[in-house]
């Protein structure tokens, strides 16, 4: 049994443990990392899978990024991801909690994006390649996993980045 929990409750350096062996001390190269640069996870959308003996079993992070069109307009979307489990427990159902959780937390209207396997997120939480064929990302992608949810996903060709979020 895991229980879900704010991720701001966990110690940031057990985060970074978990995520080195999930994905690799080269996580920090890949694009995603880029798209992100400069921005802080959202609180509200970022939670971590804490097992019974309570050692960090997964987590979940969300970011603000921006689409700019190239007509001009910008449009503001969260990024979903890392979305890590520790290895031996993969398969489990932790990384799905994990996304339900973050689901329902996401206001109404909100827009999301990821770069993930589209046979997984599109099955299980409606992500599609459907309007992202003309995004732009800081470093290389496979276009197909490049994937987007929502009733307000921008259907426009532009470049995809960070989304600096002023304090209240």
């Amino acid at each position: 049994m895991i229980a879900l929990v704010p991720l701001a409750q966990v110690d940031p350096l057990a985060v970074e443990s978990l995520l080195d062996h999930a994905f690799g001390a080269e996580r920090r190269e890949r694009t995603a990392y880029r798209i992100r640069t400069g921005t802080e996870a959202i609180p509200e959308l970022s939670f971590a899978a804490i097992a019974e003996d309570g050692s960090l079993a997964g987590t979940i992070q969300c970011w603000p990024v921006l689409i700019a069109c190239d007509g001009g307009e910008s449009r503001p979307l969260v990024m979903v991801g890392p979305v890590a489990v520790e290895p031996e427990l993969q398969q489990g159902g932790i990384g799905r909690a994990l996304m339900d959780r973050m689901l329902e937390a996401v206001p109404e209207g909100e827009s999301l994006m990821l770069i993930g396997d589209p046979e997984y997120y599109g099955r299980f939480f409606g992500f599609s390649a459907d309007r992202t064929g003309g995004w732009r990302l800081p470093g290389p992608f496979e276009a197909r996993r490049l994937l987007a949810r929502g009733i307000n996903v921008p259907d426009c060709a532009g470049e995809l980045g960070p989304r600096i979020l002023s304090p209240a």
